[in-house]
């Protein structure tokens, strides 16, 4: 049991990494330049029709156009600056709409923005991903960014004491406070496939000589077995996926993150790997397709790479 004389785990962290600085009256860049537009187009009016309109006219007509502009530079919907949030929805407007063929009461045909198929028979559209390159290094390409990804376990911190704990998440909060890029922590549940690795055990106990050892590894895999009938067991991965831009050494200022990154969870107590180039392409097969096994421990071929035979 924790002491009771443990003092609660307390961090300040940042709740957004990203929030831009301010520079006057605690107003960012984007609000000034907002409020300073729509000033100059104010005395604009002004300057143009104020000595032809009464002054309770010009009034009555600026006093919506300068609240519109408070609104647009102050303004947040959905965690989004208002200006940001206007953008995307004029181009959510203007982007072509992407529907998927339907599945009954309608032939089976791709739709046009799908890429030609390979054979007249094939109608299934092929999902294209934001990737379109993963290097042997492990450097995912998104065209403006570069990814790479790093595994680690979770930490258990439910033992531990109060001051333990006030260090893990202090820890933590320094790692966070330390990004200079986005960052994005992926914690995905996937199912357990017993039944295969019940039948590996059941294949090798013909191996074992001591009878009561080869007993007790079927006994177990019968428990596998019956696990996976009455079950559906899962299990969890955390990938931590680091990004980088510019034109000139990105992936390795990436692969330079990432390391920091895995040495900054090792620290917590996590085991951590930074992914190569076989392992991250494993993960991302994984990732579109959850409920189908994939064991990324093994090195696997990247999409450009030819296939030849042993001695080859």
């Amino acid at each position: 049991m924790r002491p009771s004389d443990d003092a609660a785990p307390r961090a300040r962290i940042s709740a957004d990494v990203d929030t831009p600085d301010k520079i006057v009256y605690g107003l960012t860049a984007r609000q000034v330049a907002i409020l300073a537009v729509a000033a100059v187009l104010g005395y604009g009016i002004v300057r143009s029709v104020g000595t032809l309109l009464p002054q309770p006219v010009l009034i009555a007509l600026l006093t919506p156009f300068a609240g519109a502009a408070i609104v647009l530079a102050l303004g947040r919907r959905d965690g989004l600056s208002l200006d940001a949030w206007l953008m995307a929805a004029v181009r959510h407007t203007r982007s072509p709409k992407r529907l998927a063929p339907a599945a009954t009461g309608r032939p089976a045909v791709a739709p046009a923005w799908a890429p030609a198929p390979a054979t007249p028979c094939t109608t299934v559209p092929v999902l294209r991903l934001p990737a379109t390159a993963i290097s042997d290094t492990g450097v995912i390409d998104v065209g403006a960014h570069a990814v790479a990804l790093v595994a680690c376990t979770t930490v258990n911190i439910g033992l531990r004491t109060g001051d333990e704990q006030a260090a893990l998440i202090g820890s933590y909060g320094r790692w966070l406070n330390s990004l200079s890029g986005p960052v994005q922590i992926v914690i995905s549940a996937q199912r357990v496939d017993l039944s295969s690795h019940a039948h590996r055990i059941a294949a090798t106990t013909g191996t074992i000589a001591h009878p009561a050892l080869a007993r007790a590894a079927l006994d177990y895999a019968g428990f596998l077995d019956d696990l996976a009938a009455r079950r559906d067991p899962l299990w969890r991965t955390v990938t931590v996926a680091v990004t980088a831009a510019g034109d000139k050494g990105r992936d390795t200022e990436v692969l330079r993150r990432a390391e920091h990154a895995a040495s900054a969870l090792s620290a917590l107590g996590a085991q951590t790997a930074v992914l190569d180039g076989g392992r991250a392409a494993a993960v991302l097969t994984c990732a579109t397709d959850p409920y189908t096994p994939a064991d990324v421990t093994w090195a696997r071929a990247l999409p450009d790479a030819a296939i030849t035979e042993a001695g080859d």
